[in-house]
């Protein structure tokens, strides 16, 4: 891969859906892996898609990274993982050393890759990652794990453990918001932080994009197979297009915001005018989300996912002196109230890879005993996500404690297996049930919407 572009993990490989090994926290033996002198870092992969693969290729690629291998990889489906392994093998064949008895197929799957490995990369469907993560960092592994890292309550609580559990073992906790990784980003936060562009006021976020890929279901596919396949279509699975579309900009803010800063409320529209088809599952393919900071201090986020339609990925930050945009990757800029523009990041800094730059930082963590903590940072950019999925879903103004007290989790409860009920069915048209606002709420959701301790979702 070269080293001066930004190439989305999601296209890294063709062959293979971004999708999940998962499973259910449990007891694991905690074996020594690795010791100063006992060679390269293993790698574990859990989840072989493009998403998966795609991070590999980012920690093998560096020159500074050379002190590692693949070691390990773990997927639901094993023609997704040898798929991935073809790919990566074909790129760094010297290493690329996963020997058959370390290739995992499974729900369990990931609990292998622990074990043998010293480093975990989760690319799962968001609503495994939280179990495996803690797992992880239960057994004193270093973890890398992919957005948004939890859909729900409860999982964004197994994030916050993980991440104290990590600040105790002395391992790194990293999460895949890349935008933070990125050079010419960190010095426009920098600047904004230091007051360039005087109080921030406001915060423009949209993030409007073609459909994600839907999958056509195969007749040998079981119901709950084909939504696991094609998670980027199911609440359950990928806790709404807040989190799954806008995390990255979401994060951003925070950040920009010193990550002391959280909203205290949030409201918002939503619905769907596209994806009146199966294959589109529960997902809306249009929200808008408010969110309310202390302070007067507002912030508009916007998703679309349809095709034929104006796309936009930006973040506009709106200040008493100023303003700072930002678009993707791009040179992000700084203009006076006037629109002149003050100052441009670096052309060629903007486009060193922010995907490599993340795992050179997370692996020099690791070698020199310095770990980075980002649990309790990602924590608070999913729950974010779930207050604004929730405000969307509902129609309702949600303040930041209600969304906690209560206790939101999206239904099926405990450990998932090839025998699990789905938690939504398609009815007699092939459409799945969806969301309405005015309708749903937290104490009496649709199927797809269920809290722990509501009627319809008993612990």
């Amino acid at each position: 891969m070269g080293k001066t572009n930004q190439p989305p993990r999601r296209e890294f490989l063709k062959q293979a859906a971004s999708l999940l090994g998962g499973g259910a926290v449990g007891g694991l033996r905690v074996p020594h892996v690795h010791a100063a002198d006992s060679g390269p870092w293993k790698l574990g992969l859990v989840g072989c898609g493009g998403r998966g693969t795609g991070a590999v290729a980012n920690v093998l690629a560096p020159e500074s990274n050379k002190d590692a291998v693949l070691w390990a990889m773990a997927d639901l489906f094993a023609p997704h993982l040898e798929a991935s392994l073809k790919n990566l093998s074909g790129i760094f064949p010297d290493r690329v050393q996963v020997s058959p008895e370390r290739r995992y197929i499974g729900f369990e799957g990931y609990r292998g890759v622990i074990e043998t490995c010293d480093i975990v990369l989760v690319c799962t469907p968001p609503r495994f990652t939280a179990k495996i993560t803690l797992e992880a960092v239960r057994a004193k592994r270093h973890v890398f794990f992919e957005i948004t890292g939890a859909v729900d309550v409860p999982t964004v609580q197994m994030i916050l453990e993980a991440d104290e559990l990590s600040r105790k073992n002395g391992t790194s906790l990293l999460d895949g918001h890349v935008y933070r990784a990125h050079l010419a980003r960190r010095e426009a936060i920098q600047r904004l932080q230091d007051g360039q562009i005087g109080q921030i006021m406001a915060i423009h976020c949209d993030y409007m994009r073609g459909w994600y890929r839907p999958l056509h279901r195969k007749p040998e596919w079981s119901e709950l197979e084909y939504q696991i396949r094609n998670w980027n279509w199911f609440n359950w699975l990928n806790g709404g297009h807040v989190g799954n579309t806008l995390s990255h900009n979401l994060d951003s803010a925070l950040w920009a915001l010193g990550d002391q800063v959280l909203p205290e409320a949030a409201y918002g529209m939503g619905g769907r005018s596209t994806h009146i088809h199966p294959s589109r599952g529960t997902s809306y393919d249009h929200e808008s989300v408010v969110y309310e900071f202390p302070h007067g201090l507002m912030l508009y986020g916007f998703i679309r996912n349809a095709d034929n339609c104006f796309n936009s990925n930006r973040d506009i930050y709106h200040g008493t002196k100023g303003r700072c945009s930002f678009r993707a990757f791009s040179p992000p800029e700084i203009t006076d109230l006037k629109g002149n523009v003050v100052w441009r990041a670096d052309p060629a800094l903007a486009q060193k890879s922010a995907y490599e730059q993340e795992q050179i930082e997370l692996l020099d963590s690791v070698r020199t005993g310095k770990p980075i903590h980002r649990g309790k940072i990602l924590a608070d950019c999913a729950m974010m996500c779930v207050l604004g999925q929730l405000a969307v879903f509902t129609g309702q103004r949600i303040t930041w404690k209600e969304a906690v007290a209560s206790n939101f989790a999206f239904l099926p409860l405990g450990q998932i297996t090839w025998q699990t009920e789905p938690p939504v069915k398609p009815g007699p048209d092939g459409l799945y049930p969806v969301p309405v606002p005015g309708v749903t709420t937290l104490q009496t959701p649709l199927a797809c919407l269920a809290p722990l301790n509501g009627p319809s979702g008993k612990a």
